[in-house]
């Protein structure tokens, strides 16, 4: 399982250090991905099997489950560990992301997700706002 949050430096190449505590989890080939409200998500190969595979049932006839199916596969790229524990971002990975320089690195649960450092603390202030009624909506869920 993936937790916490970690900020780190991506040089000018793209290359991005992965946290030591997700890397074993990860694997040395790993997936990475548009994710959603503008950051990258980040797989090991059997969770992204699981992740695709049920891409793969959505309704071939729906706009919508199209739509969706290419904005995740589109993006997909392999990821390899470097004897550094870094990976390359692909750059159109990096642009949509809006990745420079300081990133933020976070787990959530099954995956990996990548921030820009500000993008990160926006998102965050929204969602803490409204964080109790997101709550109150989820369906038989308690902390």
């Amino acid at each position: 399982m993936f937790i916490g949050e970690y900020l780190h430096t991506m040089d000018s190449k793209g290359r991005l250090f992965i946290p030591a505590k997700f890397r074993e989890a990860l694997g040395e080939v790993m997936v990475a991905t548009k994710g959603l409200d503008g950051c990258l998500c980040i797989y090991p190969m059997d969770e992204w099997q699981q992740v695709a595979d049920k891409l793969k049932k959505l309704p071939f006839t729906r706009a919508d489950a199209r739509a969706f199916q290419r904005f995740v596969f589109s993006g997909a790229t392999e990821c390899e560990l470097d004897k550094q524990g870094r990976i390359l971002l692909a750059p159109s990975l990096r642009d949509y992301a809006g990745l420079t320089k300081d990133v933020i690195v976070i787990g959530v649960s099954t995956r990996v997700e990548v921030w820009d450092v500000e993008r990160w603390q926006e998102y965050n202030g929204q969602t803490a706002e409204r964080f109790e009624d997101v709550a109150e909506n989820l369906i038989d869920f308690e902390l």
